[in-house]
């Protein structure tokens, strides 16, 4: 399973600036919504529900918001780097830079393995590191999808 066949280049997105989770949330809706043609609105009541059953912040300053939506047929990722860190209320309670968001077919199990490769990727020091310095998405999905992975 490779990052790449679920997160393409045009879904990474650099140096959003929410001042806060909630509004972190409606923007990744927002932007996903576009895309998909679906209710942003929906997309965030949803994803807010699921983090309202615990945070998706995995540590190290990364978070993968994900729920399972109706109404689409594959999974969705979206990559967004963050201008600044905010309180994502994360396991190891630190702020939060690097999101992937994950949106899934309602009912598919497969999920955890997708959001099992995101974090292998991302939890690689270099790779996270290197993300955080890179200066355009192209050279972001590079780190993240490497051609010879």
């Amino acid at each position: 399973m490779k990052l790449r066949d679920y997160l393409p280049p045009e879904n990474i997105v650099l140096d959003l600036a929410p001042p806060s989770k909630a509004i972190l949330i409606k923007q990744l809706s927002r932007l996903a919504a576009e895309r998909l043609a679906l209710d942003a609105g929906d997309l965030a009541r949803v994803l807010t529900n699921r983090e309202n059953l615990g945070s998706t912040g995995i540590g190290a300053g990364i978070a993968i918001p994900h729920a399972g939506i109706s109404g689409i047929d594959r999974h969705f990722c979206l990559f967004a780097r963050l201008a600044h860190p905010i309180d994502f209320e994360a396991v190891d309670d630190e702020p939060v830079d690097l999101v992937f968001l994950l949106l899934t077919p309602e009912g598919r199990p497969d999920h955890l393995n997708v959001l099992a490769c995101i974090a292998r990727c991302v939890r690689d020091e270099e790779t996270a590191a290197a993300i955080r310095r890179a200066t355009t998405p192209q050279d972001v999905y590079l780190w993240l999808c490497p051609v010879n992975a």
